[in-house]
C-alpha cells in the first residue's frame, strides 16, 4: 500500500509488524556484513591458478622482473591496461596492488610539487577545492580531505554528474583544481556516464590551468551480463579530450583488485605524455620500481581482453544472482510503499538506495541492532554529510547468497519501520 495513502491506523499496524519482525531477527544473533564491496571467497578462488603461470621471470623485453628497474611497468602489463583504458601503452604507468595508492600519490604530488613543472604547488595556495559528485566513493573524498582540500558536493543525475553545476564551478573558480569520478558503474549508483556527459567533461574550460579530472575507471570490465546489449558502454574520455587539445586534463586509473586478488592485484594509471613524464620523474624519488613479478604473473594469466572477459564472466556468474536477490527483495517488499527508490545497475559492485528523507541513519542503526552491518549512512557524501539523510549503499558481493537473503529481509523491515516512524511523526 502507498504510504502516502495510509491513515494513522495503517501506519501503526505497519510499525508494529516491522518491530515484531526485527525483534525476531535480533533474537537469532545474526552477524551479517554488507559494509564494503569486497569480493567473496568464490570470486577470489577464480584466479587461484595465477601463481602457476610464472616459471620464467623475463618479460618480453628480456628484463629479469625479479631485479630492480623499469619504474613504469612490464610491457605486457602496460599493453593490457592500455586496452582497458583505451590509450597507447606508452602512456600507461603500472604500479603496485592499489590504484587508490596511485591516486593518493598523484594528489599529493600536485600538492607538494605542482601538476606540472613550473606550476604552483597546491600547498602554496590559499584555497584548493575538488568537486565530488555525490553520492560517490568515500575513499576518494578521504584522499583530498587528507590534504586539507575542500570537497565540494555536486549532485549525481541519471546519466552522470550534474554537468551544468560542474561547468559553472570549474569555469568560475580558479580554486577548483579537480573532480573525482567513477565513470562506469559508478560507486555507489551503478550509473555509467552518457556520451554527452563524457563530451562535456572533455570540453570543460577551467579557470585553473592545473585543473585535472581524476577518472577512476574501477569497474571498466565489471559487467554483470555477457550479452553486449546488456552491458553499459563508456565513451573514451582521452579520445574526446584529444579532439579538443586538452589531453593533459585527465588522469585515468584502473586495477585488477576485483579481477584477481583484492590485495594482490595490479593498479595502473594512464595520462598524456606530458603528464606521464612529470609523474614518472617525481615517482622515481619514492620508489625504484613496483612488483614486476606480480605484473608479469598477471600479464601471462590475462594476456589479452578475451582472456580478461573470460575471467570477468566467472565473476558475473557469482555476482549476478546476488544483485538479482537485492533488487527482487526491494521490488517485492518496498515498491508498493512508493516512498523509496534505488538503482538497477548492469555492473559494478553496489546498489544505491534512497530512503525517505531523514531516515537513512535510523535504517542503518536498526539493521545493526538486528545483526546486519551496512556502510555508514552519509558515507557516500563528503565529510559524511548527506543533507537529506537518505542515501544508503548496498554491497551485495561478500555475503553468501543465503545470508544475503536474510540481510535483505532485515533491511526491508528496517526501511518499513523507519518510514512508518517518520510518517507518524
Amino acid at each position: 500500500m502507498d504510504m502516502q495513502k495510509m491513515n494513522k491506523d495503517d501506519l501503526l499496524a505497519l510499525k508494529a509488524a516491522a518491530e515484531q519482525a526485527l525483534a525476531d531477527y535480533r533474537s537469532r544473533g545474526l552477524q551479517l556484513n554488507m559494509a564494503r564491496g569486497k569480493p567473496c571467497t568464490e570470486q577470489l578462488d577464480l584466479c587461484a591458478s595465477i601463481h602457476e603461470t610464472l616459471t620464467k621471470f623475463k618479460d618480453e623485453d628480456g628484463a629479469d622482473v625479479r631485479n630492480y628497474g623499469n619504474l613504469v611497468g612490464t610491457p605486457e602489463c602496460r599493453r593490457l591496461f592500455g586496452q582497458i583504458l583505451g590509450v597507447d601503452p606508452s602512456q600507461v604507468l603500472v604500479g603496485g596492488s592499489s590504484s587508490l595508492n596511485m591516486m593518493h600519490f598523484t594528489v599529493g604530488n600536485a600538492y607538494v610539487r605542482g601538476v606540472l613543472d613550473g606550476m604552483t604547488p597546491w600547498h602554496k595556495l590559499d584555497k584548493v577545492k575538488f568537486l565530488c559528485p555525490s553520492p560517490g566513493y568515500d575513499r576518494h573524498f578521504a584522499v583530498t580531505n587528507y590534504f586539507n582540500i575542500e570537497n565540494v558536493p555536486v549532485p549525481m543525475l541519471a546519466d552522470g554528474p550534474d554537468m551544468d553545476a560542474i561547468e559553472k564551478l570549474v569555469a568560475s573558480d580558479p580554486a577548483v583544481k579537480g573532480v573525482w569520478v567513477v565513470p562506469k558503474y559508478s560507486n555507489p549508483s551503478g550509473i555509467t556516464f552518457s556520451d554527452e556527459v563524457v563530451r562535456r567533461f572533455a570540453a570543460l574550460n577551467p579557470a585553473a590551468e592545473d585543473f585535472r579530472i581524476f577518472w577512476d575507471n574501477a569497474y571498466a570490465v565489471h559487467d554483470l551480463y555477457a550479452e553486449e546489449e546488456n552491458r553499459d558502454h563508456l565513451l573514451n574520455i582521452y579520445d574526446e579530450l584529444k579532439k579538443n587539445g586538452k589531453e593533459d586534463m585527465v588522469y585515468m586509473f584502473a586495477s585488477t583488485s576485483k579481477v584477481t586478488m583484492a590485495t594482490g592485484g595490479v593498479g595502473a594509471m594512464a595520462m598524456s605524455p606530458r603528464n606521464f613524464e612529470w609523474i614518472k620523474k617525481n615517482l622515481g624519488v619514492a620508489t625504484i620500481g613496483f612488483d614486476r613479478v606480480n605484473q608479469l604473473r598477471h600479464a601471462r594469466y590475462i594476456p589479452d581482453m578475451q582472456a580478461l572477459d573470460r575471467v570477468m564472466q566467472g565473476h558475473a556468474a557469482i555476482l549476478r544472482p546476488k544483485f538479482e536477490t537485492v533488487l527482487s527483495s526491494l521490488e517485492r517488499e518496498l515498491a508498493d510503499l512508493n516512498c523509496c527508490s534505488w538503482s538497477k545497475p548492469r555492473g559494478g559492485y553496489f546498489v544505491s538506495f534512497f530512503a525517505p528523507k531523514g531516515t537513512a541513519k535510523r535504517i542503518v542503526a536498526l539493521c545493526k541492532e538486528a545483526g546486519v552491518v551496512l556502510t555508514g549512512a552519509g558515507a557516500t557524501y563528503p565529510y559524511g554529510n548527506d543533507p537529506d539523510d537518505s542515501n544508503i549503499r548496498i554491497a551485495p558481493s561478500f555475503p553468501p547468497l543465503s545470508e544475503l537473503e536474510q540481510a535483505m529481509e532485515v533491511f526491508c523491515w528496517s526501511v518499513k519501520l523507519a518510514a512508518a516512524e517518520k510518517a507518524l511523526s
